[in-house]
């Protein structure tokens, strides 16, 4: 039997299953024989016996589903689908392994001679969909306070994905801290988390290690002490995890998180540590199916374990949906504390009153706007439609809406104005004070009616 290595699930999908997706519902209409049940639960029974993580709970899987075969209990799965389904089901119910799956697949793409494709060729199409992909570099930018944030899908392997994430990761160079966001990633190769990595520390760190069960070897990673552009070494990480968060996803959550480089905010993630194995079985009659094999375990340096079946916790919990903006929030929060200048306390601070204004949104107060009503020198503050509007000049029309400052509004969309209403001892409207995320300022005094 013919294994391909491949450390993360959903790329190995991508590797076989993409190409045929649109054969998929055809896999319904072909009748399954007794023969290729059979011939399924003997080539997953060899490939447990001889490859997965644990030889003692590989023989415990072998037993059931050979038992469970002599019983006729899987006579009634009348389609491949249905059939490895449940295998799926039972494998799991005693490993409670999410890596470990069979999965009925189409019939292998055949080249334009109708034979197998080459490894190259199949190679190609892998490379083909990891590009359309991005290599999993789904969004990059900088948020307000000059925060870096990488939103990554997947950890595609360096041979292919190398040149996006050196670019990435010089994009944030100069960021006050990073986010890396893999709430929708399901992992990858350990090669990107290699990479990535060696961004964050100065000097070569060991990352992690895989033990091999059928070689009874290591396999270790560390980080580079080189890389293309600067390094991040003072940089803060925060990085967002969710349910769906796995895999390679995890290693590089878990391993920053132990090597207290990284603060986790976000939900407990999905709990598989084990690098896996993945074979074609041909069960003949245009039967096929996708065994992923687990064949080793995560090794921890600083933990001497793995986030196998509990996941990797997070410093902050929060729910998924809110965990950007809640890290967002912290950053600016500790930023602020740490700056060592006027300049950089404003800019963080100014950063952090725009996402609370956005995060908690106020309703104008009506009743007795009309103080705020009148002309200040270009700028002028009139009621229409029951809001208050701002413009200067000739300008646009805005909507003025309260922040959580007394006597501050927020001015339409704008992001880098500010407006404040400047009053005289005795609570009278005198003036308006404009405020820029800059740091300047120019007032305009009420004029007489």
């Amino acid at each position: 039997m013919n294994f391909i290595p491949y450390f993360i699930l959903s790329a190995c999908m991508a590797l076989f299953s993409l190409p045929v997706a649109a054969q998929l519902s055809q896999l319904s209409d072909i009748p399954l024989e007794s023969s290729h049940r059979a011939e399924l639960i003997r080539d997953v029974s060899e490939a447990l016996t001889e490859v997965y993580v644990f030889e003692d709970v590989a023989k415990q899987m072998v037993e059931l589903i050979n038992t469970k075969l002599e019983r006729g209990e899987y006579d009634d799965f009348e389609t491949l689908i249905a059939l490895t389904d449940q295998l799926t089901a039972d494998l799991q119910s005693i490993s409670h392994d999410l890596h470990l799956s069979v999965r009925a697949v189409a019939p292998p793409v055949l080249n334009a001679d109708g034979e197998d494709l080459t490894e190259d060729e199949r190679a190609q199409y892998h490379l083909k969909s990891a590009r359309a992909r991005n290599f999993g570099f789904q969004r990059l930018e900088i948020l307000p306070g000059n925060i870096g944030y990488l939103n990554l899908r997947g950890f595609e392997d360096v041979s292919i994905g190398g040149d996006t994430a050196v670019a990435a990761m010089n994009f944030l160079a100069n960021t006050s801290a990073i986010i890396f966001d893999l709430r929708n990633n399901g992992g990858g190769s350990p090669s990107m988390i290699q990479l990535i990595s060696s961004y964050l520390f100065d000097e070569s760190q060991h990352l992690n290690s895989f033990h091999v069960r059928r070689t009874d070897s290591i396999e270790q990673y560390w980080t580079q002490t080189r890389v293309q552009g600067p390094k991040m070494v003072f940089t803060p990480v925060y990085i967002l995890t969710s349910g769906s968060t796995f895999s390679a996803a995890e290693e590089f959550t878990y391993n920053l998180k132990n090597m207290k480089r990284a603060t986790v905010v976000g939900e407990t993630t999905g709990g598989g540590a084990h690098p896996v194995d993945i074979a074609l079985l041909d069960l003949g009659d245009n039967h096929f199916a996708r065994l992923s094999l687990p064949y080793g375990r995560a090794v921890n340096p600083i933990t001497g374990t793995n986030w196998e079946g509990t996941g990797v916790t997070p410093d902050i919990e929060t729910p998924a949906e809110q965990a950007l903006d809640i890290a967002q929030l912290e950053i600016l929060k500790t930023l602020s504390a740490e700056a060592t200048d006027e300049q950089s306390r404003f800019s963080y601070d100014w950063a952090r009153d725009e996402l609370d204004y956005r995060l908690n949104p106020l309703e104008a107060p009506m009743d007795g706007a009309n103080v705020y009503v009148g002309q200040y020198g270009p700028r002028s503050i009139t009621i229409e439609g029951g809001n208050l509007i701002y413009q200067r000049g000739q300008g646009s029309k805005m909507i003025l809406t309260p922040m959580n400052k007394t006597d501050y509004f927020h001015v339409g969309e704008l992001d880098y104005f500010r407006l404040q209403i400047e009053r005289d001892s005795d609570g009278a409207v005198t003036g308006l004070i404009g405020h820029y995320s800059d740091g300047r300022t120019d007032k305009n005094a009420r004029q007489d009616d």
